[in-house]
């Protein structure tokens, strides 16, 4: 049986906290599936560890599952997953297509949600607030079932992000309770300029400064339309219904 040393334990398990992912610039991918897919993947794999190798024991010390899992990998975060210079963003955009913007997504499972349907649909690239949560919590990792290895993914200022988008002729589109009935108008599809999605807070919504900048308000309507049952829709629930409904477009 390999051994561990306890400073590589230390260390592993250290990056379950986004601090020391920061600091390190890596985070941690458990399950055989998805240890295979950051194996496959472009990013650079650190190191895996599999009980088989190390035992239960020190698995259950490194892991931050409940029951953990055979296999766990130490991954290298991209080197771009944090974007602030304009002509870079302007180079992303480039050609049109569909972009997803999250605006303070603050829970784990939500995010790495929106990661699967942005990778079911075939998303360009998904642009988070920088208050977004951190798409490498484990929670986060698990929850995208591999899209995290797949979707193109960064933190950037939104607001001079949908600025580029207005530049380059694109259009910003947000869901609102008072936007108008998306299945009811036209919709840029990003075929020919770069159209963005804006997804709110799961709470707040779209925030103010953000708001300002959507050139297209959009309403998913309930059913019955004249008596609603819910308030509103979950984060990701209203991505997957409003980038399908784009991608029906097409």
């Amino acid at each position: 049986m390999a051994s561990i040393s306890a400073n590589e334990i230390k260390r592993v398990k250290s990056l379950q906290q986004k601090k020391f992912r920061d600091e390190n610039g890596m985070f941690i991918v458990e399950g055989e599936k998805m240890v295979q897919e950051a194996l496959s993947s472009p990013f650079a794999v650190e190191a895996v560890y599999r009980t088989a190798d190390i035992g239960d024991d020190v698995m259950k010390r490194i892991s931050a599952l409940a029951s953990p899992s055979p296999a766990l990998a130490v991954v290298h975060k991209p080197e771009d997953i944090y974007t602030s210079d304009a002509s870079s963003l302007r180079q992303l955009i480039a050609g049109g297509g569909l972009y997803l913007a999250l605006d303070a997504i603050r829970d784990p499972g939500n995010l790495g949600t929106i990661l699967r349907i942005a990778d079911w649909f075939g998303v360009n690239a998904v642009f988070a607030a920088p208050d977004t949560v951190d798409v490498f919590n484990p929670k986060t990792v698990q929850a995208t079932m591999g899209a995290v290895f797949r979707v193109r993914m960064h933190y950037v200022d939104l607001v001079s992000l949908a600025d580029v988008f207005h530049q380059a002729g694109g259009k910003v589109y947000g869901t609102f309770l008072d936007g108008e009935n998306m299945y009811q108008r036209h919709l840029d599809t990003g075929a020919e300029s770069p159209v963005m999605i804006v997804i709110g807070n799961e709470s707040e919504g779209i925030s103010k400064e953000m708001e300002a900048m959507v050139s297209d308000r959009l309403y998913i309507p309930p059913y019955p339309l004249e008596n609603p049952g819910s308030e509103s829709l979950n984060a990701a629930v209203a991505a997957a219904v409003t980038i399908a409904e784009f991608r029906r477009r097409l």
